[in-house]
């Protein structure tokens, strides 16, 4: 099981849904940089569920910060980050061993890591994960410096018209079902020459981290598949002066690879909660034959919602690695 990613700013996480506790590592932190508990507030708020259709599961989620001087700030050492998991209710996984969800982990963790593997709250494969990504992303935005990032919900069950995204998950959720969306993060002040082609480009960096993220099924840079319809005589992005700045931003803020000067802008599809209360006929390996399961329990009419602060730590953790790469 590979839980790190990351060459100069290395970032493990670890623990599950469902564990005492979760948490992640932060390898390559610059010295100087105070973190307090205060500062990731804000970031944690945002994840926390608090609004109609989503879960009831509640965590106090306060940081617990390891390896900093006595002023709260970092020596160079390694950072760990740890939340408690106290809201547990594991029995309710205990069926899905032997009818494991649809479009869910429950299978493909058991074939790879074997029976012993505890999918208890979905395992290493649950949104509760992403409290530990939000943690890095913070640390990642102090690393970075004068970034500004501007991450929101941009489609809810393929309506863009965010008026109409509260209705929609209202009704999902009352009908035991759930949505997908689409997540959208244009990132500021970005400096340019960040990527590292041909492996290690700014995309594949980025493209990387987002997908770790539970949930996501698709990633789009600039005008993505849509460019696919242009003729390069429409899509060309125009430099108008000697920084780079260009005229429309087909391109997302990347290069061949490397950053441009120019606002980075990805967009990630973030895929219907799998986990809905809506009978689904499904293999169940202890009868031998496909039946209704009833999954229920406690989850999110709609992920993508929640995800929004995810995706921006996620991009936020890439910069800052690739940042670090050139000093």
């Amino acid at each position: 099981m590979n839980n790190s990613f990351g060459k100069i700013l290395r970032t493990t996480i670890f623990g599950a849904s469902h564990a005492e506790e979760l948490g992640v590592v932060l390898e390559g932190v610059p010295a100087g940089i105070r973190l307090t508990e205060d500062i990731f507030t804000s970031d944690i708020e945002r994840r926390r569920p608090q609004l109609r259709g989503e879960t009831p599961r509640r965590e106090e989620d306060i940081p617990i910060i390891e390896g900093l001087n006595s002023d709260g700030v970092t020596t160079g050492e390694a950072v760990t980050i740890r939340f408690k998991n106290s809201n547990k209710r594991s029995s309710d996984y205990s069926r899905f061993e032997s009818h494991p969800r649809p479009s869910h982990a429950d299978l493909v963790q058991r074939r790879k890591y074997g029976p012993e593997y505890d999918i208890s709250g979905g395992g290493m494969a649950s949104g509760r994960m992403t409290v530990a990504l939000v943690a890095a992303g913070v640390v990642a935005k102090r690393i970075l410096g004068g970034v500004n990032f501007t991450t929101s919900l941009k489609s809810v069950g393929g309506v863009e018209r965010a008026e109409e995204f509260e209705s929609i998950i209202a009704a999902a959720a009352a009908s035991h079902d759930s949505v997908g969306g689409v997540v959208e993060c244009c990132v500021g002040g970005v400096p340019h020459s960040l990527g590292e082609p041909f492996f290690d480009s700014a995309e594949s960096i980025i493209a990387h981290l987002l997908f770790s993220i539970p949930g996501v099924k698709g990633v789009e840079f600039g005008d993505g598949f849509a460019g696919a319809a242009k003729r390069g005589s429409q899509r060309n992005d125009m430099i108008i002066n000697s920084l780079g700045a260009t005229r429309t931003n087909n391109e997302g803020g990347i290069n061949g690879g490397i950053t441009n000067g120019n606002d980075i802008v990805v967009r990630v599809a973030v895929k219907p909660t799998p986990s809905i209360s809506v009978p689904q006929e499904t293999f169940d390996f202890n009868s031998g034959t496909t039946r209704p399961l009833v999954i229920g329990g406690r989850h999110d009419a709609c992920i993508a919602r929640r995800a929004v602060v995810v995706v921006e730590a996620m991009v936020a953790l890439a910069l800052a690695d690739l940042k670090l790469r050139v000093g």
